[in-house]
């Protein structure tokens, strides 16, 4: 195993898998570099179904270069609705060429306006708006540019075929990527173990003033100067960051319209934020918790291609178009039967899971349940720290640790594969390209 590179480890993320070096390059040299597309698994009514019925419109947009947030805010917009009224199955970045499922509660289809950058195919009516998570996987071509050692791929390919245990699919820990914790400014864990512990004024400073080595400096500078100034008049400091941060300027007015003085102050200003990102702020934080205990059960060398006593697994979803884990099916793994768990992960019939931590995780036994709690421990956060009000509550579930697919590369750089959903491309990626994340992302 090689070490992660310095700019991943503050996310949990702590080694390749891979020895051979890395490739070198970056991605998104433009849009139509990276493609991205859902695979649904969702089956609408027709669109001339009855809306009293089924309520909202099912459409598939091909979006370049839009985040999935805005695009929804944009939408909203032209239709004069409010923005909770969209919804989507999984949140894309923004540089990229992307195709996803979308949901809006609408009367007819035909007022679904044109935007630019954005097809619009509408597909049906549902009853029940389109939920994240409602789609099976996604399908990925991701060209690398500027690739100093193309020829390393092959190479890298072997190696994470013999970590997969496969002769035919490579396998990467399932890492969570810096998408999920934001590429140039690895925030959002931050401020969701800060909202765990109970100290909302310590999140809301979080996510305002952060910065990293990869923050821009014009931004960087303006957030160390509402550092210096914090408690302080919360409209000048908001006059202080400038209009591209309007998420971290929206706090700032909440705590100037209700003072700022009470920790539930800083509890409401978070509460500003729509309801998808109050909740990525506690699932960042669930994220690296299993980022660390992923980098901790490598470093510790237990498998990922099969079970040991005190794993918990999970069995295969039957019905999924992918090979996924059911996390409805779980089984705690005694001595007596690794052997014949094992012939099911072999087979691919169930994986070994690490907990995303939450109010009904039960964690696992010996040396796995071991790294778990020693991980918890150090961060200072226990399973019933998850029961919070509102979004930010979540009951928590279990991952699977290795992921695994087809690969095909094409020269002079190109990959094709998919992933189930929940599973990042720049997981497999990062190992062959091997550079900091802000080149993945």
């Amino acid at each position: 195993m090689k070490q992660a590179h310095r700019h991943e480890r503050p996310t949990g993320v702590e080694w390749y898998v891979s020895d051979t070096d890395g490739t070198g390059g970056h991605l998104r040299d433009s849009a139509d570099a990276f493609r991205v597309r859902e695979l649904e698994a969702v089956e609408p009514e027709p669109l001339d179904a009855d809306p009293g019925s089924y309520a909202h419109v099912v459409f598939r947009a091909t979006l370049r270069e839009w985040d999935t947030n805005a695009f929804a805010g944009a939408l909203a917009s032209k239709l004069g609705v409010s923005r909770e009224r969209v919804s989507w199955a999984g949140t894309k970045d923004k540089y990229a060429v992307t195709t996803q499922l979308f949901s809006v509660r609408l009367d007819d289809e035909r007022d679904l306006p044109e935007l630019d950058g954005a097809d619009i195919e509408p597909l049906g009516r549902v009853g029940r708006p389109v939920l994240f998570g409602d789609l099976a996987g996604n399908e990925f071509e991701i060209s690398v540019a500027e690739a100093d050692h193309p020829e390393r791929a092959s190479d890298i390919t072997a190696e994470l075929r013999a970590f997969a245990g496969d002769d035919e699919r490579v396998g990467v820990p399932n890492y969570f990527g810096p998408q999920r914790f934001g590429s140039a400014r690895p925030v959002t864990h931050r401020v969701g173990l800060a909202i765990l512990r109970g100290e909302w004024e310590a999140a809301v400073r979080t996510y305002v003033t952060f910065t990293s080595e990869t923050d821009p400096e014009a931004s960087a500078k303006a957030r160390r100067a509402v550092d210096d100034r914090w408690g302080g008049d919360w409209g000048e400091l908001t006059e202080l960051l400038p209009g591209r941060l309007n998420y971290e300027r929206s706090l700032l007015q909440g705590l100037a319209e209700t003072g700022g003085n009470d920790p539930e102050d800083f509890r409401a200003a978070l509460e500003r934020f729509p309801s998808n990102l109050q909740q990525l702020l506690v699932h960042a934080a669930q994220s690296y918790l299993l980022n660390r205990i992923v980098s901790t059960r490598l470093e510790r060398r237990l498998p990922f291609d099969g079970a040991v006593a005190g794993d918990v697994v999970a069995f295969a979803d039957r019905d999924a178009p992918l090979p996924v884990p059911d996390m409805d099916r779980l089984q705690r793994v005694d001595e007596n039967r690794v052997t014949t768990v094992n012939r099911h992960v072999e087979r691919g019939r169930a994986f070994v899971t690490a907990p995303l931590v939450g109010t009904e995780t039960d964690l696992a036994d010996g040396e796995p349940g071991d790294i778990e709690r020693e991980i918890l421990a150090d961060e200072g956060v226990e399973p019933s720290d998850f029961d919070l009000p509102g979004e930010f509550h979540s009951e928590g579930t279990r991952r699977a640790v290795l992921v695994t697919t087809d690969l095909t590369v094409t020269e002079p750089l190109t990959f094709q594969f998919q992933l189930p959903k929940g599973s990042y491309a720049t997981t497999l990626l990062r190992e062959y390209l091997k550079v900091a994340p802000d080149q993945l992302g």
